[in-house]
């Protein structure tokens, strides 16, 4: 934009500059025509909406404009009428339902995940949209590896030398990788997707990965396309799984079919499973959750680490979208970890070392016999427990939050603390 006055030079203006400028009372009144033919959300406060479960973005957003902190269900249409850009979570379908009649003109997702968004409607729409891949990843590794560890401790087995399948290799599923080697696990990769565009042969068929011990899903939840996800584990997928292996879905729910999983639960072909997500969520199956090993209200990437990162995407994408040319203002002060600092003491059983060391950060037993409280439930009263469950989780800061200090320096199960991300420290000297 170029504006000329006969006491200065050419000035060329942004549209965050020029929203800037338009806040301050002494803009010499030569730009005012320009302020009116800039859209809204330059010549005037900007209106956002945040979901409230989104740590530090509504303090971020402070200087950009008028933020409301909405709680997930009033994030409606009529709570959108004049607002000109939305972050959300998961629990809140985009579309246009939500949209429509609305001036919106961003719209985010402060969540790895997309299938709660109709994606070709904003398109349409010219609607602006961001989610905020990786952001949980950490999270939802470290879920995982708590699963494996107090799975292998109720079903009283070893993990080492058992083999992993990790279904979906993308942000997430790279680091269950690495947990599953940290854990001394042989491991077996599938990514179609990736497989094609790489041609790595470390990704193998669905069909290969039939003969794992535990297989873990962390694939997108798709319809349509060369690689549909929705009921990727049927009846027949799980007939050919090896018998007595275990289940973990951390991904979405649909791509399990809940009937079939509870048939060969019931059955015995499946020795177990783990679910933090659920076909139909909030309205679970009761019976299912209680045949599983292990049960959570989709909580496995709430860390409170992942939150923030997912805010500062959002904080970003929005500032991008808009031309406002602003960096990150807030101070972050995290919440200190569940534990600060562990000894580690020398142990026979390196297994049970690395889950005493886990636990002492992250109880994930606590979460299941939190959850299954939900089975004693009638319909609407679960449906809203789950929802508070999910909506009130406690602060859980991940892995590199704590350090692990030893005096008897490096070992099997020190490397296996480190892979997993945690602080590691030798008396006081921090690698």
């Amino acid at each position: 934009m170029l504006i000329h006055h006969t006491n200065y030079d050419i000035l060329t203006l942004s549209l965050g500059d020029a929203y800037t400028l338009r806040k301050n009372p002494i803009a010499p009144v030569i730009l005012e025509p320009i302020f009116t033919l800039m859209p809204k959300t330059c010549a005037s406060d900007m209106v956002i909406v945040v979901d409230s479960k989104n740590p530090f973005l509504a303090d971020a957003l402070a200087g950009v404009g008028d933020v409301r902190q909405l709680e997930t269900p009033a994030i409606t249409n009529a709570a959108l009428r004049d607002v000109d850009a939305v972050v959300v979570r998961s629990e809140t379908k985009v579309g246009a339902s939500l949209l429509e009649g609305t001036p919106v003109q961003f719209v985010g997702t402060a969540t790895i995940g997309t299938d709660h968004v109709d994606l070709g409607y904003l398109e349409k729409c010219g609607i602006g949209f961001a989610s905020a891949p990786g952001s949980n990843a950490n999270s939802v590794a470290e879920y995982v590896a708590a699963a494996l560890l107090e799975t292998a401790a109720r079903l009283s087995i070893s993990l080492k030398e058992k083999i992993l399948g990790v279904v979906g290799v993308g942000n997430v599923g790279s680091r269950v990788v690495r947990v599953g080697r940290a854990l001394g696990m042989r491991v077996l990769q599938n990514d179609p997707p990736l497989a094609r565009t790489t041609g790595d042969p470390v990704f193998v068929p669905l069909d290969a990965v039939m003969e794992a011990d535990v297989l873990t899903l962390h694939a997108p939840l798709t319809r349509a396309g060369d690689d549909p996800t929705f009921h990727l584990f049927d009846r027949e997928r799980f007939s050919r799984m090896k018998r007595g292996s275990i289940l973990i879905n951390t991904a979405r729910g649909p791509l399990v079919d809940s009937k079939a999983l509870h048939s060969v639960l019931a059955s015995g072909h499946l020795g177990g499973a783990v679910l933090d997500v659920w076909e139909g969520e909030p309205d679970i199956d009761p019976v299912l959750l209680d045949r599983v090993l292990i049960g959570t209200p989709h909580i496995a990437g709430y860390s409170f680490d992942g939150k923030v990162n997912a805010a500062r995407m959002m904080f970003d994408a929005i500032v991008r979208h808009f031309g406002l040319g602003r960096q990150w203002p807030v101070s972050v002060n995290m919440p200190a970890p569940h534990a600060g600092w562990i000894d580690l003491q020398a142990a026979a059983n390196a297994q049970e070392a690395i889950r005493s060391v886990i636990a002492r950060c992250y109880t994930i037993e606590e979460d299941d016999k939190r959850f299954r409280t939900l089975v004693r439930l009638p319909d609407d009263a679960r449906r809203a427990e789950f929802r508070r469950q999910r909506g009130t989780y406690r602060v859980r800061r991940e892995f590199h939050a704590t350090r692990i200090v030893s005096a008897s320096g490096k070992n099997s199960i020190w490397e296996s603390l480190a892979s997993l991300g945690f602080t590691m420290q030798v008396s006081h000297e921090e690698v």
